[in-house]
């Protein structure tokens, strides 16, 4: 695994040695090409809840590890009941259909050549999951009791990350700006 990988995961502090085990097998023997780690921690009312998201960009793959942590079950010996889970999801680069960087500026009119953004969102398209939202179909007849089957639409969901400069840091935003230059050559030069 590439040492600055190794270091983006002991520096976010998320259990970095399940996060090194979960990424090391995921990877395996390809070379990482680059690579972004965003550690979040988010509140609601009545926990704190702490996720992390780290994408690779291998020769082949877009890898993209998921870890959330929160309550477990009670386990004798084990104080607190905590766990964690960490998902990976493989995403060959052929299969990416395209990416999206939105750039949001807070001043724009005050935003010069080389000023950072004030948040950056990257989408991918080419998740391996997608949702199906179902309904009844009808013929548009409010009498007809006939069965017209059903009606839907499949919709990806795309790899989505945010980071803002206010909460993540200009090292961030530079982070996720390089990340998805890579990304962007990368699946432009297999056209």
């Amino acid at each position: 695994m590439a040492q600055t990988l190794d270091q983006a995961v002991r520096i976010a502090g998320y259990y970095p040695a399940l996060a090194t085990s979960v990424l090391r097998s995921a990877i395996g023997t390809e070379t990482v090409r680059a690579h972004f780690v965003h550690a979040e921690t988010t509140f609601d009312d009545r926990e704190v809840r702490r996720h992390m998201t780290v994408l690779v960009i291998t020769d082949t793959r877009l890898l993209r590890v998921h870890m959330d942590d929160g309550a477990g079950p009670a386990v004798p010996g084990v104080s607190g009941g905590h766990e964690a889970s960490a998902t990976v999801e493989t995403t060959a680069l052929s299969a990416i259909r395209n990416t999206a960087m939105t750039h949001v500026v807070h001043d724009p009119e005050g935003f010069s050549e080389g000023d950072l953004p004030s948040e950056l969102v990257l989408a991918v398209g080419g998740s391996v999951h997608s949702r199906i939202d179902l309904e009844p179909a009808s013929c548009g007849d409010e009498q007809c009791e006939a069965d017209h089957g059903y009606t839907g639409n499949v919709t990806s969901d795309d790899i989505l990350v945010r980071v803002s400069l206010i909460a993540d840091g200009e090292d961030s935003i530079r982070a996720l700006q390089d990340f998805s230059s890579v990304l962007q050559r990368v699946i432009g030069a297999r056209g």
